[in-house]
């Protein structure tokens, strides 16, 4: 019993010489705790609606006006006037509102008439949560519009035309971005950074300090060994996860090119990150508290699960840092509605960026001495 005595003498006292992984240890969990929470409660706030007003009238006024008033009182979406419908269509596909409320020409006409007057919300239904919070906020806005009256026979009261953009997308296609991130991330948590780390464990990287090799070179073997590895990961589960999940179309060609560029890019950028972060770390068991953490802090945030639109101001500001946010919807264009790099430029942009800031960053901070 002394020897195994010992042996846990010796890892409690490893373990208090490293006073960061103790508070990692500690933030962990509520790390956890508030995201989660967070994450997958709140309502959702401030969708960006187009408003296409093509008649004028008394009546279409006041269809406007009770929009106004959801975008000032609940906030559940805010308005943007449009007049021309197409712009509002093709801003709708590239993702940059969220849906569009056209009120038809002749309008007005047909309410004073009381004959079967409507107005339409075309929306981007790749996303469950929001639809569905736009269909009831502007199902709550006609049911205002219309007063109550006797039904006749020819309604007189306005009618909501929901059009769909896509073919309705259930969870599991929507949880399937965030997986292929997901499976990205899993991979790069084992190499990069880390395999640098095992190597400062075992000694191994005296070997190669050693050589004429230079930082750049040493920083850029790590991350590009890791990236083609979180690439092969990441083309598996996308086309595993497609064909698992009923994404229509899942091999084609064109799609499967845009996902592959995708998919380096975001392994790139996580490994550059990942590498960042173990830079100057040399206890092998920081990498095992650190992953709980970024794990909670990168998924979540990212909308993977729940729309960023629902989340609190200081989380927010978290997925808008966050590089799995963007992977994430870049990889919910492809695969959700099969759009091409317009849509996705942003995405690609930032990742690059985000590539380019980590690798010079580590390369600055990475020491080749013992």
């Amino acid at each position: 019993m002394y020897r195994a005595w010992a042996i846990v003498e010796r890892e409690l006292r490893r373990f208090r010489r490293s006073p960061v992984l103790i508070v990692i240890s500690m933030v962990f969990p509520l790390v956890q705790l508030v995201i989660l929470g967070y994450a997958m409660g709140g309502n959702v706030k401030h969708l960006k609606v187009a408003v296409v007003d093509q008649d004028g009238g008394v009546p279409a006024v006041r269809v406007r006006e009770l929009a106004g008033a959801v975008a000032g009182g609940a906030n559940t979406f805010d308005t943007i006037q449009y007049a021309d419908q197409g712009a509002a269509l093709t801003d709708l596909r590239n993702g940059r509102i969220n849906g569009v409320l056209t009120i038809p020409p002749e309008f007005s006409r047909r309410v004073l008439q009381k004959n079967e007057p409507h107005v339409a919300l075309i929306e981007d239904n790749t996303d469950n949560f929001v639809s569905a919070t736009l269909v009831g906020q502007v199902g709550s806005l006609v049911t205002a519009f219309n007063q109550p009256s006797a039904m006749p026979r020819v309604s007189a009261l306005t009618r909501l035309d929901v059009v769909e953009v896509y073919p309705y997308v259930p969870y599991v296609q929507y949880l399937l971005p965030g997986s292929i991130v997901m499976s990205i991330f899993m991979m790069v948590m084992i190499g990069g950074g880390i395999i640098f780390i095992d190597d400062k464990a075992r000694g191994l990287h005296e070997g190669y300090l050693v050589t004429p090799i230079s930082k750049l070179e040493l920083v850029a073997g790590f991350n590009i060994s890791g990236t083609i590895k979180a690439v092969m990961a990441g083309i598996s589960i996308a086309i595993i996860g497609s064909l698992v999940a009923g994404i229509p179309s899942p091999l084609d060609p064109m799609r499967m090119m845009r996902l592959t560029v995708v998919i380096v890019v975001t392994a790139f950028a996580l490994i550059s990150l990942m590498f960042l972060i173990m830079v100057r770390v040399n206890d092998p068991l920081m990498p095992r508290a650190i992953f709980g953490v970024l794990n909670t802090l990168l998924y979540f945030p990212s909308g993977a699960v729940y729309p960023p639109q629902g989340f609190p101001g200081w989380m927010q500001v978290i997925a808008a840092v966050d590089p799995f946010t963007y992977a994430v919807h870049a990889f919910k264009s492809l695969l959700l509605k099969n759009t091409g790099f317009e849509a996705i430029g942003g995405d690609l942009l930032y990742l690059l960026v985000f590539s380019a800031i980590g690798m010079t960053a580590a390369t600055l901070l990475f020491k080749r001495t013992l």
